[in-house]
């Protein structure tokens, strides 16, 4: 058996491991070091140690030199260095801070004022409670960025009071599922940078790249929302005066300065600092969870319990990410060693592709992955496989990133491996069935496709704002 098909076996394993539910960066841990031994195995590093054996030697020194000899291979020495490079990378330092910012946001009780807040200012809107929960979704998701965390709590937040308020339960479920994954897109997104770390791309023209295609994905979400709530009424009745109380400007206007513009501030700051080059995507983190901090304490809901969760969660996730990155960069070295990826490169180059039909098998890929896969694994993982063979397409690795963000919304909304709507599935109420939500996130899915290819027919929707801030 040649390297590469060695290589293609390891790969073939990993998949099979992980149909299987084995835990996914120790899985690539293992087949890395395990395949990595025989792609650096070198006899004469191992005999150096053992021809140190001797007559005289202790039954310790006998014991350590046999160890030393078995050990005394380059995948330790590959190992220790891809896990001291994933622990040095500045890039993922941002991880924690935003994540952070995320967890300490949600159990600061903004979201339920927001919500109630936007329900109020929208009652004349069609479906203006859909309306409100989408937004709500957006700004909640882009503070986040962790789409269990945006569904699961939408769902226990918006989803009965739609529910109470005779919405179609297909229909409200699709609204907060979609909403719930728009923090994989939209900055300042965990994903893109992951995918930074994985390709090199500036994380800060990523972050512009991707403010255009975010915006487009909510208004043809918003648009659908107000045009079905149109065009069938049943769907989104329109709320009653008990349901939604009149309210006056004035004191509508003081509950939006407390609930929609904090958030909204935090956001911007956030945002704006990295965007305008006034700090680094690490330094504007940390602003980012200063703020959600402030804002937790300015709305009374900062405790130590609180304080202690958000802290266990940043941590248990940070460390998800980063064992990730170590396995990841182990596999793929050892898989390019054994010729891998040069394998894939021959084999995906011989069928003479334009650069539109690779990226269509491309994102079909990905597409595929992410029935089984967490967004997380498909960036580190088998990204890194594709970024190799973007110059052969002239496909600009900025725009490649983008269409993946868009694409990864699917992995969270295609039936039957849909996990937001397991998610939301999980706290509805009991009359609420998975097909409901199954159907209610097909047209969702959809606009994912319509956004996808309105990405590609107009690529300055990607490049614009990049090369506006920061030179083409």
């Amino acid at each position: 058996m040649t390297d590469p098909q060695v290589a293609l076996m390891m790969l073939g394993i990993f998949i099979m491991l992980v149909f299987l539910g084995f835990p996914i960066a120790f899985t690539l841990m293992a087949l890395g070091i395990g395949f990595g031994y025989y792609a650096y195995f070198d006899p004469s590093r191992m005999w150096r140690a053992f021809n140190k054996l001797g007559e005289d030697s202790s039954w310790w020194e006998s014991t350590s030199l046999w160890i030393d000899g078995f050990y005394n291979n380059r995948i330790f020495d590959l190992f220790i260095n891809q896990t001291f490079t994933v622990m040095a990378n500045e890039v993922l330092t941002a991880v924690p801070l935003f994540l952070f910012m995320g967890y300490i946001v949600e159990r600061a009780n903004i979201v339920d004022r927001l919500f109630g807040t936007l329900n109020i200012a929208a009652k004349n809107i069609p479906g203006s409670m859909g309306v409100a929960a989408l937004i709500t979704c957006a700004l909640f998701a882009t503070a986040t960025g962790i789409v269990g965390a945006v569904v699961t709590l939408m769902g226990l937040l918006a989803l009965p009071q739609m529910l109470k308020a005779r919405y179609d339960p297909s229909f409200a479920s699709g609204i907060i599922c979609a909403g719930g994954t728009l923090g994989i897109l939209i900055p300042p997104s965990i994903m893109l940078i992951v995918y930074a770390a994985a390709s090199g791309v500036s994380i800060v023209r990523l972050y512009a790249a991707a403010m255009l295609p975010g915006l487009l994905l909510v208004g043809l979400y918003l648009v659908y929302v107000v045009g079905r709530a149109m065009l069938q009424p049943s769907v989104a009745p329109r709320p009653s005066k008990e349901e939604v109380p009149d309210v006056a400007w004035g004191p509508l206007l003081w509950m939006l300065l407390t609930s929609l513009f904090p958030l909204a501030i935090l956001i911007l700051a956030v945002l704006g600092s990295i965007l305008f080059g006034l700090a680094t995507p690490t330094e504007a983190a940390s602003i980012g969870a200063l703020g959600g901090m402030v804002l937790a304490v300015a709305y009374r809901s900062m405790t130590f319990h609180r304080l202690r969760e958000s802290v266990y969660l940043t941590v248990r996730t940070t460390a998800m990410v980063c064992w990730l990155f170590v396995g990841s960069y182990t596999f793929s070295a050892v898989f390019s060693y054994l010729g891998g990826e040069q394998l894939i490169a021959e084999f995906v180059t011989g069928f003479d592709l334009t650069p539109l039909q690779f990226l269509l098998l491309a994102q079909l890929i990905i597409f595929l992955l992410g029935w089984p896969l967490e967004w997380s694994e498909i960036i580190i993982i088998f990204v890194p496989i594709f970024l190799p063979l973007l110059p052969q397409f002239g496909v600009d690795p900025l725009f490649f990133g983008i269409l993946v963000a868009l694409n990864l919304q699917t992995s969270f909304l295609t039936p039957p491996m849909a996990m937001s709507a397991y998610y939301l599935k999980g706290i509805a109420p009991p009359e609420v069935k998975l097909t409901q939500i199954f159907a209610g996130v097909m047209p969702f899915l959809f606009l994912v496709f319509v956004s996808m290819a309105m990405v590609y027919i107009f690529p300055q929707l990607v490049f614009h704002l990049p090369d506006m801030f920061y030179g083409g």
